[in-house]
């Protein structure tokens, strides 16, 4: 007898479980969930996901803000409903109509334990996006290795992080250029969202996750209230990631008194574009914003705990994407204690007044954007998740 988490469907067809635990892997899902149908029209999808997921057709069995949380100590909070959906899939695997594909992407603890459950059960793994070896505990390599049958990974330097393991290892580029189309004209985005086309804009970016609201959704509404008594003709843009609540960021900013447009549907390329400078959460949204070419200032704050953890953990010198891709300094980081109003305020003022160091952001964010390789990253990664299909699979395609 079928699990009830099975989803109904022939065989005839690949079904394929995708799991992407946080707002930017659905990003990257609903792209190669395209990518897939494109060659594969009756593929059918479902698993862990948001709403781009669900706008591709794909069947949410959870949602991805239900398991997302930051950091080392975080996820202890949420440890019964991502327990709950680990169970849940791990059921599916070994149900009497498993999927016959499984893709993880990025969210590394929750995905490697439930590829290693998968390959147990006989069904073929595929990662997308490589934990960050390079960064920290290198011997990671190995278990990724023993969890799964092929790895895509995004950045050049990756695949030799594996070298000398039996693993199917490709450099696939980066899912980002895959997304990213021209923004829409400045002028014309403002004025649209109710500001003047020739608004001097700052962006606040404070991320997908509910930790990275607690912890800097605050200090991003202090910041912009310090900038309005500095340069009261400035104007806030604050996109809403789908995974928020809108009211949530209100009751925040209502109570710190200061006005900061809204944004629930806008492209973040279109966000990045309107603003002539942006105090961004590091994370995935730091690159967004580079390939626009906007500058920016990096912050991020979390638990004590965590931070002294990784501290010790993490090898690198910068923590955003952007100074990681450039093998440089390219954008200010302001981590933990560094990260006050006072200092994100003056590093937004020198963005936007000292045009000398504006134009060196700008050069390194161009720099940046070259190093990031070509689109079509999806259209690689589904070949690849083609050839995990088994045979008996396709040949009613």
């Amino acid at each position: 007898m079928a699990s009830p988490d099975c989803v109904p469907g022939s065989r005839r067809q690949p079904r394929i479980l995708i799991v992407a635990g946080e707002a930017s892997g659905d990003l990257h899902a609903a792209n190669l969930i395209a990518a897939i149908r494109a060659r594969l029209p009756q593929a059918e999808f479902f698993g862990i996901g948001g709403r781009r997921m669900r706008e591709q057709g794909c069947r949410i069995l959870v949602p991805c803000e239900e398991v997302s949380a930051m950091g080392l100590v975080e996820p202890l909070l949420h440890l019964r409903p991502i327990l709950r959906a680990f169970r849940r899939l791990k059921r599916l695997l070994r149900s009497d109509e498993p999927p016959d594909l499984l893709i993880t992407i990025d969210f590394q603890e929750f995905n490697l334990k439930l590829a290693r459950a998968a390959k147990r059960a006989g069904v073929p793994v595929l990662h997308y996006v490589s934990p960050q070896v390079w960064a920290w505990r290198p011997g990671r390599t190995r278990k990724v290795a023993a969890s799964v049958n092929k790895l895509a990974v995004i950045f050049p330097f990756e695949p030799a992080c594996y070298d000398g393991l039996e693993l199917d290892v490709r450099y696939v580029g980066h899912p980002l250029l895959d997304d990213l189309q021209p923004p829409m004209e400045p002028a014309a985005f403002r004025q649209s969202h109710g500001l003047e086309p020739a608004a001097t804009v700052v962006g606040l970016f404070p991320g997908s996750r509910q930790g990275e609201i607690r912890y800097n959704l605050g200090l991003l509404a202090d910041t912009a209230r310090l900038l309005q008594q500095q340069r009261p003709e400035l104007r806030f843009l604050l996109p809403v990631a789908p995974s928020l609540q809108q009211e949530e960021i209100q009751r925040v900013l209502a109570g710190r008194g200061v006005e900061v447009t809204l944004l629930t549907d806008a492209s973040i390329y279109d966000v990045a574009a309107a603003c002539d400078a942006i105090a961004s959460v590091s994370g995935t949204v730091t690159l967004q914003i580079a390939l626009v070419g906007t500058p920016l200032v990096i912050l991020y704050r979390a638990a004590e705990l965590t931070y002294r953890v990784a501290r010790r953990l993490v090898k690198l010198p910068w923590i955003g994407l952007p100074n990681i891709v450039a093998g440089r300094l390219v954008v200010r980081e302001l981590i933990q204690q560094e990260a006050t109003p006072t200092a994100l305020a003056a590093e937004i003022r020198r963005l936007l007044e000292d045009q000398d160091y504006r134009r060196g952001v700008e050069q390194g964010l161009a720099e940046i954007r070259s190093r990031m390789g070509e689109a079509g990253g999806s259209a690689r990664i589904a070949q690849m998740a083609v050839e995990l299909l088994s045979d008996d699979t396709l040949e009613n395609q």
